[in-house]
């Protein structure tokens, strides 16, 4: 669920899991996305009339529905200080609905952005959803709709689905369900292959004052890319922890065994790729607090690649910086410049040690868990702000 601040995110994805995602306390007082915020429901159709919905019983004629398929969502901040943040949620997601506020002139700066970002990453299913009808008039939600379909005129996003709606309301969120289930169709898995998932989330369950043979291993979450978890599995997890020796630093990859599975709210004992999934281990939740291991891959021992802190990329930068007001020309890479770089769920930021027309080497601060051929969205300080410039592929 990705778009401009205040454009109904939070609320749409309330209005299609039940869930309200904004959790955190600056979160709450503040009204605005900050973290990601993570939603699991269960489409359905009505066996009757044909409506769809998430509920049981059809909300238009009271029949039962059957259920088509079950649907994690990440709600992703909109606000321009957290591309970073949105990136890391959409690259583990098989599509996105891009929301867009009939009570603002389109396209607003992070809805430009945000598009730009998912065709960075590789996200080619898009799901328009055009909110907040029920505060303009008519004749402004039509004007809306014709600059959205100006907007999206030469993107990825030329042909897709807009449905207007209002989330507040409920109003026509079965509309959406059914571009969804139409437009981002659930992809070919690999299950032969040892599983392998980007971290997420990682968190300690534990209330403070728990007694120490009490305590509950620590917690990842994410979604598989391919293979499946069974309980009792090996996991290992890397980069892992930073270890401070004397005086020396370095990155100590985890190692634990699969004690519990959770989807949603149940307990599994096997889960396979697509879906939000959260792992229990017997590591020290000290190491998974506060999102601690967000960033690193967790796979079978023996299988994931060497975390790397240097890079070789060849870059594919963009005409002009999007998500500012005023667009401005990107300029080359450049020797000794500082860059953001977004792979998976990691975030790092790095130096350029040398740049060589389109192919750069950067040196990184926080080390990545990566494979040559991965593709990584590059970001540059632009008027104190990281602007999503272009992508590159790891060389």
């Amino acid at each position: 669920m990705v778009g401009h601040v205040d454009h109904g995110k939070t609320t749409l994805t309330e209005a299609l899991s039940g869930t309200w995602t904004d959790r955190h306390s600056e979160e709450l007082r503040r009204g605005v996305s900050i973290r990601l915020g993570y939603a699991d429901t269960t489409f359905r159709k009505c066996e009757n009339c044909g409506r769809y919905t998430v509920e049981k019983k059809c909300p238009e004629c009271g029949e039962g529905t059957e259920s088509l398929r079950r649907i994690s969502f990440v709600d992703a901040p909109g606000h321009e200080t957290l591309m970073a943040t949105m990136l890391s949620g959409a690259t583990i997601m098989d599509g996105a609905v891009l929301v867009i506020a009939a009570d603002e002139s389109c396209p607003q700066p992070q809805t430009k952005e945000h598009l730009k970002g998912l065709e960075i990453i590789g996200v080619k299913n898009v799901v328009i959803a055009q909110n907040k009808i029920d505060l303009v008039p008519r004749e402004k939600v039509e004007e809306n709709y014709r600059e959205i379909k100006k907007f999206l005129k030469g993107t990825m996003g030329w042909d897709t689905p807009i449905i207007p709606i209002s989330a507040v309301h409920e109003a026509n969120v079965d509309r959406v369900i059914e571009a969804v289930e139409s437009e981002i169709p659930t992809p070919e898995r690999d299950l032969s292959r040892p599983p392998r998932m980007p971290v997420a989330r990682s968190f300690d369950v534990n209330k403070p004052g728990t007694k120490p043979e009490d305590l509950t291993g620590g917690i990842v979450g994410g979604t598989l890319l391919w293979g499946k978890w069974r309980v009792g599995d090996e996991i290992e997890i890397r980069p892992g922890v930073q270890i401070e020796r004397k005086g020396r630093s370095f990155w100590k990859p985890l190692h634990s065994d699969v004690v519990s599975l959770h989807k949603g709210n149940k307990s599994i004992e096997e889960s396979k790729p697509g879906g939000l999934i959260g792992v229990g281990t017997k590591l020290d939740p000290s190491y998974t607090k506060s999102d601690n291991l967000v960033g690193s891959v967790a796979g079978k021992p023996g299988t994931l690649p060497e975390p790397v802190s240097q890079i070789e990329i060849r870059a594919k930068l963009l005409e002009k910086v999007v998500g500012m007001d005023k667009e401005k020309a990107v300029e080359p890479l450049r020797t000794n410049e500082p860059l953001m770089i977004n792979v998976g769920t990691a975030t790092s930021v790095g130096t350029v040690t040398s740049a060589r027309n389109s192919e750069a080497d950067i040196e990184l601060k926080l080390p990545i868990c990566t494979e040559k051929g991965n593709r990584i969205a590059i970001s540059r300080r632009i008027s104190g702000r990281w602007r999503l410039i272009g992508y590159g592929i790891i060389s």
